[in-house]
This record gives C-alpha cells, structure tokens and sequence, in this order.
C-alpha cells in the first residue's frame, strides 16, 4: 500500500463556517463551487461524472468512497464533472474483480481535488438546516480571510447557467442508424445512461448542442424530442425553452428529464424554483398518480417547478410526486404529446423502478 502523507485541509461555507479534514492524496489544491450532497450508498463514480453536478462540491454521505474502484463503463460523460470531493474515509485501496483502477489514479488523471476525514455526517446536517451554499475545499488552512474574499466573488447557482458549459459542440450519433425510431435529443447535460436506454428500444439518436433551434433538429426528421438534464438553473436557457414552445405547438413527441422538465414547465408559463437543498440521492420515495405504485427513484436536482402553478395551468396535469415533501416529480400536457419527470428513471446510479417512462416514451411516438 502506497503511503500518504496527506495534508491538512478545510471546508469553508459562504456563512463563515469552516470544517477541517485532510487532503486525498499528498495534493495542495483549492477548489470553489456549491456545496450539495448525495445520499447514495454506491455509484460515486457515475455520480462524480454526470454533467448535472457541474461546478457542485459533491459531499457523499456514504462513510467509505474509493473502495471498489472504478470501471471504465461506469462514467455518465467523458469526464468528471463535480468541482471537487468531500468524504468521510477515502479508500486508497480497492477490491473489486471489475475494477479497471483506483479511485485516486481516476482522480487525479481528472485533476480533481478532493478531501477526507471530515465529519461528513455534521457537515450534511449544517446545509440541510442552512440551505445550499457556495463554499471552498482547500489546503490553504491559514489564509482564511483571503479565501473568504475569493468566496464572496463566485457566483450564485441562483440564475446560473451551466448547460452551456457541459454540452457538446456538435452533433453526434447514438446507436443503430437502422433502428426502427430517430430520437433528436437536446444535450444540456445529457447522461449516457439515457442514451443507452433510448438505443436499447430500438432508436437511433442524434444528439445536439444546447443551442440548437428546431428547424435544425426537424431537418432530421426525427420520429421524437428529447430534452435531456443537466446542470445550473433553467430559467436563462431561452433557446431551450424556445425549442420546447416549437415542439409543443406542433404536437410533437416530447419527453423530458430533470433540468429538461424544468424548461418544458418555463416553455409554458409555469414556473421554477430553487430549493432549501435539493434532491440527490437513489432512494427517494415517489407516487404514480395515475397508477398509484410508488417508485424508489434516483435523483439530482437543485431546481423544481412549482406546483400551485401546475395545478392551476389548465393544459397540464401533475403525474408524479415526491413523497418526502410533495414536490412535483412529473408533468403531462393533456392535449399535447408531452410529459416530464424531475428525477433519472435512467438511474445510474439506483434502482429501475422507473424504466418504463422510456417505454411510454416509444409507445407516445408510435401513436402520434
């Protein structure tokens, strides 16, 4: 086992608060972002590369990350996407048959600075009373004034937008080009995971940058619209609220998740929020509606869209809701071929309870 000599570190909150752990590794670094935290007992690796994180310090309430390593196929995007880790025990060493290597060489090969031996458990407790917050994790433990200078200048998530900064540049193809369906997809922050779950159902996939206007993804003749998650707030992301008014007006087929939710409620007057300290986690309790089955599901998100606005809006109806606080979890036009959800029926991490919204997703484009 290779020997650490780690350094000391600190966690300091936007209201002055300052926790005190260890650099991962031997590493001096800094690192800036909103603080948030996951409850999920597994998945760090596909947690710490999903676009939806980006610019987030990722506090993982699990007490042990590391141990099992990391799997080359077990990524959400290219790279890591959370701005820097903050665990309780980081496992150096790992033993999983799977794994490809350790979670420290996956870090570092990300440049991403992490800290550890933090009373994780006090540190979840002072946000869930205080509300998210923009923070800093770093080495530097006795510039503390300077730091809370450089802390004061980062900008709120608040009216933030992100997507840009996570999507891709051009478009790209996804799965069998002779599958039976073409799904145009809108990447603010999509999830491989999603698309691996449309290709599994016999579509084909052309993925497209945030910015993309309808009459270019309607020169493709898709049989469907996607509007993927991801980062930031919804509420700047004009074009995409555009491009969902163009696709509803028509009648198309639309589906979306998380931040693509939030942008289909904007397209349509209703509007978002953000929360105390949101959802992230694979176990949060939700209700079908229209069934009346609960789903265990996967989440991540800051945002949400406001229900009293839904219940009023007359073209809407609410399908799904958070059972922890009555939260809305999934929308559906009544007249339109459209519907939504809030939380990652892809998973990746978490359970499967809610794949077959992708299936409504395929049986909404054969009928439409």
């Amino acid at each position: 086992m290779k020997y650490h000599k780690r350094k000391k570190a600190l966690i300091l909150l936007a209201d002055g608060t300052i926790f005190y752990g260890k650099s991962v590794g031997d590493k001096e670094g800094t690192a800036f972002g909103e603080v948030c935290f996951n409850t999920g007992m597994t998945g760090y690796q596909e947690i710490f590369t999903d676009p939806s994180y980006f610019g987030q310090l990722m506090v993982t309430t699990n007490a042990h990350i590391g141990n099992y390593g990391v799997n080359d196929d077990e990524i959400e995007s290219e790279t890591i996407k959370i701005a820097g880790l903050i665990c309780r025990n980081f496992s150096y060493e790992y033993s999983r048959v799977a794994a490809d290597d350790s979670l420290e060489s996956f870090l570092e090969n990300n440049n991403l600075f992490a800290i550890s031996d933090v009373d994780t458990r006090a540190l979840v407790s002072h946000i869930r009373d205080n509300g998210a917050m923009n923070a800093v994790i770093t080495t530097q433990v006795d510039n503390i004034e300077e730091l809370k200078k450089q802390l004061a200048q980062v900008p709120d998530m608040n009216g933030l937008e992100l997507a840009s900064k996570v999507s891709t540049k051009e478009p790209y193809f996804f799965g069998d080009e002779n599958a039976t369906y073409k799904v145009a997809a809108l990447d603010i922050g999509i999830k491989k995971n999603i698309l691996r779950n449309l290709a599994k159902r016999d579509v084909y996939i052309k993925v497209f940058p945030f910015d993309t206007t309808f009459e270019e993804m309607q020169s493709w003749n898709p049989d469907g619209y996607f509007l993927s998650n991801g980062p930031g707030d919804p509420e700047p992301l004009h074009q995409a609220q555009e491009l969902a008014k163009e696709i509803v007006s028509r009648n198309l087929p639309l589906f979306g998740i998380c931040l693509g939710h939030q942008v289909i409620a904007l397209a349509n007057g209703i509007p978002t929020y953000k929360m105390h300290n949101g959802h992230r986690g694979i176990n949060h309790p939700i209700i079908n509606l229209e069934t009346g089955k609960g789903e265990i599901t996967s989440q991540n998100h800051g945002f949400a869209v406001k229900r009293e606005a839904v219940e009023a809006h007359s073209e809407f109806e609410i399908t799904h809701v958070h059972l922890n606080d009555n939260t809305v979890a999934g929308i559906k036009m009544k007249e339109k071929n459209c519907f939504s959800v809030q939380y990652h029926p892809e998973a990746s991490p978490g359970p499967h309870d809610s794949s077959y919204l992708f299936d409504q997703f395929i049986e909404n484009i054969k009928t439409k």
